[in-house]
């Protein structure tokens, strides 16, 4: 199925960066954005404030599964929207790794995201040993298996997923596109068994050392919607190409 029915959407995850002056140049470059893809920028919950969100729309990197109280630390979803987020990334590599967040948790975020109205981007992906032993659609499968136990198909029609082959994050390597498209027709394939709708709309990014200069290729793939950028989301003019790359 062609992803041209499927607007594309480019999310900027800038993990533990930026300040003041980095958001007030994003500010002033993307004011004017023009583009096809719908766009996102995750910042530091400490920075959300200060975005004026006119032509893109502001992301979280994470946010509890619980409501509110004693969780010293933690955001919860209606403070982020408080801070006028539309979106939260769920699931990262580095959290689930850092913090030992279960592919169960994981789910649960994303249900509490979708309950409150905003729309999570679920993070699935493999490690260099997993796809080293061939073992990639096993593991993958079963990140997305803790996805459908918890979320009903209304759910996942009011989420995102975001391929992230954990080898190609932050390491200067990146899939190819042909890589990309293989795992992108998996999660497609794997939805399609749940729900033949929802799978034909269902926004599958991809993140992995995506760059100006081979977004287009990866975005061009059937199954490839857009992206999660890292890097390279942490300058505005790399940032604005990447996103006219989805056109």
């Amino acid at each position: 199925m062609s992803n041209k029915i499927r607007q594309p959407l480019v999310a900027g995850n800038w993990k533990m960066n930026g300040n003041s002056a980095l958001v007030a140049e994003f500010n002033e470059k993307l004011e004017a954005l023009n583009c096809d893809a719908e766009t996102v920028v995750c910042p530091p919950a400490t920075l959300m404030h200060l975005f004026r969100a006119n032509s893109f729309s502001l992301g979280a990197q994470n946010v509890s599964h619980l409501n509110n109280g004693a969780h010293t630390g933690e955001l919860s979803v209606e403070m982020l929207k408080d801070a006028g987020c539309t979106y939260s990334i769920v699931g990262h590599s580095e959290r689930r790794e850092d913090q030992q967040e279960s592919s169960g948790l994981v789910a649960l975020k994303a249900k509490q995201c979708i309950e409150a109205g905003l729309t999570p981007i679920i993070c699935v992906g493999e490690s260099l040993t997993v796809r080293e032993a061939g073992n990639v659609e096993k593991f993958v499968g079963e990140q997305l298996d803790a996805l459908t136990a918890t979320l009903s198909v209304d759910d996942l029609s009011k989420a995102v997923i975001a391929y992230e082959p954990i080898w190609a994050i932050g390491t200067g390597k990146t899939a190819t596109p042909e890589q990309a498209q293989e795992v992108h027709e998996f999660i497609r394939g794997y939805f399609t068994k749940v729900d033949a709708d929802l799978a034909g709309k269902l926004r599958i990014l991809y993140g992995g050392s995506v760059k100006p200069d081979n977004a287009k290729t990866l975005f061009s793939q059937k199954d490839v919607d857009g992206g999660l950028i890292g890097g390279a989301s942490l300058k505005a003019e790399d940032f604005i190409s990447i996103c006219q790359a989805a056109n």
